[in-house]
């Protein structure tokens, strides 16, 4: 089988979070002239493992990264992925206050987002669902997240449903849904939130939510109906870990 592709890990604080948790992983580093300074400890350790790094031109950096938003350093590492969840759970599941369980978000961008935020208040998985139209750990989704991917264990589901109802009993399953739900300050307290986003355009499915033990709605206070997925997380996301629930 062949190996899957390196995965391009852009800006300073993506890369910094590289090294951090898994400098092991990371095969060869390229940085234009304004970073140097930054990546003189990194390229020390390249240089001691015997890795590959160059100061290039911000030409050949774009091309390196595959995009103009390098941030002036590029990392090329081995591929991290999302660990289908087959067997027995992890107790990291349900070892903070909040679970992101995010199926069908689409947008590597909002993905990003979303990851950064988790990881910002103080999740430490997240789970991702088995709508076709979910966004995996891309070079965006990466570069998007500032880091935040490393800081966090990444799982995958094939059945979204039928795990919501295993992790009954240790978590609450909650739908973020855009009408219809109750505020956050309503949600029963006393367990971690498992907080389920769904598709940019459409929510969680029906089975999705037949899973969960209610949802949740925030309430507009202005003229806007609603808010972009990444924003909503984030707003939501403070409301459950606040407190340590």
């Amino acid at each position: 089988m062949r190996d899957p592709d390196p995965q391009r890990i852009c800006g300073p604080n993506a890369v910094r979070a590289l090294f951090l948790r898994r400098p092991q992983d990371v095969l060869r580093l390229f940085f234009d002239p304004e970073r140097a300074a930054f990546a003189e400890p990194l390229a020390r350790h390249m240089a001691r493992t015997r890795r590959i790094f160059r100061e290039v031109w911000p030409e050949e950096l774009a091309r390196v990264g595959g995009t103009q938003h390098h941030g002036g350093i590029v990392a090329i590492a081995v591929p991290k992925k999302a660990e289908m969840l087959d067997g027995p759970l992890p107790p990291i599941l349900w070892s903070a206050p909040l679970l992101p369980v995010l199926d069908g978000i689409g947008n590597p961008h909002n993905l990003g987002a979303i990851l950064r935020s988790a990881a910002f208040f103080g999740a430490r998985a997240v789970i991702l669902g088995d709508d076709p139209r979910q966004a995996d750990l891309s070079d965006a989704v990466f570069r998007t997240s500032e880091g935040a991917v490393e800081h966090l264990t990444v799982f995958r589901t094939d059945n979204l449903p039928s795990l919501l109802r295993r992790l009954e009993g240790r978590v609450l399953p909650v739908a973020a849904i855009a009408a219809g739900g109750v505020p956050p300050a309503q949600v029963p307290q006393g367990k971690p939130v498992a907080l389920v986003l769904g598709n940019e355009e459409t929510g969680p499915n029906a089975a999705v939510l037949a899973a969960c033990a209610g949802g949740c709605t925030l309430p507009a206070l202005g003229p806007v109906e609603s808010l972009n997925v990444s924003a909503a997380a984030a707003v939501l996301f403070h409301a459950f870990a606040e407190g340590g629930r």
